[in-house]
């Protein structure tokens, strides 16, 4: 069992940045491939970004491409989504996820364990 708890959401400018954080519990977090995924009112929940288990492989959608990084630390239990030059089409839930496998990092369906969400805010 996983339990994973996101912060670091708010209301930034566009341009910006935030840092989202995910803190897991448990030993076995090493062991996770770990995902961000985002949902804005009235759409469906997109991919965002995805680690492998050790760092050493990410993946983006497109839309964040150049602009987002997500990275871990095993030490400390925690993935982070550094995300730069936000724009008006950024705001959304941000969640992260762990994923057990490696295959399909970018379907939500394939997904362990969800935190509850963080909030992100672009104003123009």
């Amino acid at each position: 069992q996983v339990q994973l708890v996101e912060s670091g959401g708010g209301l930034v400018q566009a341009g910006g940045s935030l840092r989202l954080s995910c803190a897991a519990s448990g030993r076995t977090f090493s062991s996770y491939a770990m995902g961000w995924f985002r949902q804005a009112p009235g759409k469906e929940r997109e991919f965002v970004a995805a680690i492998s288990w050790s760092g050493g492989s990410t993946y983006y959608a497109d839309s964040v491409k150049g602009r987002f990084t997500i990275s871990r630390d095993n030490a400390k239990n925690t993935v982070y989504l550094q995300m730069n030059s936000l724009k008006p089409e950024d705001p959304a839930v941000y969640y992260c996820a762990a994923h057990r496998g490696l295959d399909s990092l970018s379907a939500y369906a394939f997904y362990d364990y969800w935190g509850q969400g963080t909030q992100v805010t672009v104003s123009s």
